[in-house]
């Protein structure tokens, strides 16, 4: 006899989250402060991953709640708000990046860059392992480790294929690592 293998019951919190985006679709703006009440906070944490500045995040995330806001109403299925609401986020992201390394440019020449004092305290080494990361990999580290989101969420967040997404975690993981292991050998 074969067991029959059920399919993965999705978490309360998503089918809530799917129940809002039905809302919000059909009009409801309470729904959309719920949405935001609920999501907020994700996203700023997932920005100030990106950016490492808490009022930059601030922005990022509020960027991308106005992208929500004007493409909620063609997201085919809501289940994937989670996906969709990084995705943008990802987006918001990259258009940020690109206007701050033309504004660096312009400015870099003008003035020195300091010298960044090691790490102290394992917090501090997490976050400057994870600033190391090229930025495709920081982002789908983030979105795994910090965020749960599965390989198939992550490629579709970044736009590649679930192989490619595997691959960035798999480096991102082996970088931490070796980040991480030479700033315990440090305070030994």
């Amino acid at each position: 006899m074969t067991k029959q293998t059920r399919p993965a019951q999705p978490k309360p919190g998503i089918l809530f989250d799917e129940l809002l985006v039905v809302m919000v679709q059909q009009g409801d703006q309470k729904a959309l402060a719920r949405l935001h009440q609920r999501w907020d906070a994700r996203l700023i944490r997932a920005a100030y991953r990106y950016t490492g500045d808490r009022e930059l995040a601030r922005d990022l995330a509020q960027e991308c709640w106005i992208g929500i806001w004007k493409g909620i109403g063609s997201l085919r299925d809501p289940a994937r708000f989670r996906s969709y609401a990084f995705a943008i986020l990802h987006r918001r992201r990259a258009t940020h990046l690109s206007k701050s390394i033309r504004e660096r440019d312009k400015t870099a020449k003008a003035e020195p860059e300091e010298a960044q004092a090691p790490a102290q305290d394992d917090a501090l080494a997490l976050q400057q392992a994870f600033a190391s990361l090229p930025p495709d990999q920081r982002l789908a580290a983030h979105l795994h480790f910090a965020e749960g989101l599965t390989l198939n969420e992550i490629a579709a967040v970044q736009s590649i294929p679930t192989g490619t997404a595997k691959s960035r975690l798999f480096h991102a993981r082996r970088k931490l690592k070796a980040a991480l292991s030479e700033h315990t050998e440090g305070d030994i």
